[in-house]
């Protein structure tokens, strides 16, 4: 199966509009380009298509040049822009286009470097809309099967240890995911982060990558990754950040509303996927072999169920729930003025019970369920 035929979730002609920006945003190396190369081949628009890395390119839109621009786009119905991150000013361009053509349509694509640089957001507010595009979706990849809970048996495995990313998916071997996963690694994972000009150390940043892929689930302490890392803690929180914006990794919360005892000046941190994880740790040892599956499940269900919110809704607040006493739910959404609890639980033979603190608390405006392997797909599907 080649990244083709990986259907994702949106059909960018179907959304695009005169006089706004479509912005399509997320990670390297998840589709961004296959999905403008599908709208190229299948529109009837008249469109006109730049690389950012590419100098003409550069050239063209770094300068705001209202009659420059319109002797280029011409005619023109629709402009594509890849990678337009790499265009210096692109933002403040777009922007006298979006103006002086209101009757153009625009896409481009941008990862990381956009936010670290601040390129599209005040020259932009209001004329964009973003669409995110994160590493495949279980809906995206399995979602039209006639049996999904069956392939979602069959391919789980692999899911967890190797990820979603369409170049690792589309691997035959266990070597060749590898293989691919350290490349995304080595090669795309940090090149934005590295071409930000506060960023210096490499080694620095995967050494924290590393602390937080062992902490998968666990309270993040920036006091005692400050201190391992022989830094401040605003360093780190300021790399934590960048990495954020690249994402590499989410965060959630603690929810706090009622109870003194609960937990809330913390955070967990989440990985968007689990392939990238395991690569920063070098582990691909099968599940049978590892004392990290309950960690990897959490990872795994948080990240679909995020993928699915941002694809599809619904709209929520995401946090995590802990007490001082040890009481946890590894994931709460606040939504419609309720709370829904969901517990990640590898494995499904193991009874357990909403925390009583979690019930004599929210009771009547929350709910709350075990996640398991066996229950998982509703929970991410549209």
């Amino acid at each position: 199966m080649g990244i083709m035929e990986i259907a994702r979730y949106i059909n960018l002609e179907d959304k695009l509009i005169a006089g706004k920006i479509l912005l399509l945003y997320g990670p390297r190396r998840t589709g961004k380009t296959t999905l403008l190369d599908n709208l190229m081949r299948t529109t009837k628009l008249k469109y006109l298509f730049y690389r950012g890395d590419d100098i003409n390119a550069q050239g063209i839109f770094s300068v705001p040049d209202s009659q420059k621009l319109a002797s280029i786009i011409g005619h023109a119905e629709l402009l594509v822009v890849d990678e337009a991150q790499m265009i210096p000013n692109i933002g403040k361009t777009l922007k006298l286009l979006v103006d002086s053509m209101p009757g153009l349509k625009i896409v481009i694509s941008g990862s990381a470097s956009f936010e670290l640089s601040g390129q599209v957001g005040e020259p932009l507010t209001g004329r964009k809309y973003t669409y995110y595009l994160f590493p495949v979706s279980i809906e995206e990849d399995i979602g039209r099967q006639p049996s999904p809970y069956a392939v979602l048996h069959e391919k789980l495995e692999d899911y967890m240890l190797y990820g979603m990313y369409p170049s690792v998916l589309t691997q035959v071997g266990a070597t060749e995911k590898r293989r691919e996963l350290r490349e995304i690694v080595n090669s795309y994972l940090l090149k934005d982060i590295l071409a930000f000009q506060e960023v210096k150390s490499s080694q620095f940043i995967m050494q924290l990558l590393a602390m937080l892929a062992y902490q998968i689930g666990g309270v993040v302490s920036m006091n005692e990754l400050a201190s391992e890392l022989g830094v401040n803690k605003l360093t780190v929180a300021r790399y934590i950040d960048i990495l954020e914006k690249s994402f590499i990794i989410f965060r959630l919360s603690g929810l706090s509303r009622n109870l003194r005892s609960e937990i809330k000046k913390s955070d967990k941190f989440f990985f968007y996927d689990n392939g990238i994880r395991n690569a920063i740790i070098d582990n691909f040892n099968p599940l049978a072999l590892r004392n990290d599956m309950g960690q990897l499940w959490e990872n795994f269900m948080i990240v679909e169920r995020h993928k699915k919110r941002l694809y599809y809704g619904p709209d929520a607040n995401q946090y995590f729930w802990r007490t001082w006493k040890g009481s946890e739910i590894d994931l709460v959404e606040e939504r419609g003025g309720k709370y829904f609890g969901y517990e990640a639980k590898w494995n499904p033979k193991k009874t357990v019970s909403a925390p009583k603190e979690w019930l004599e608390t929210y009771g009547g405006q929350a709910e709350w369920q075990i996640v398991t392997p066996e229950n998982f797909l509703p929970l991410v599907s549209p």
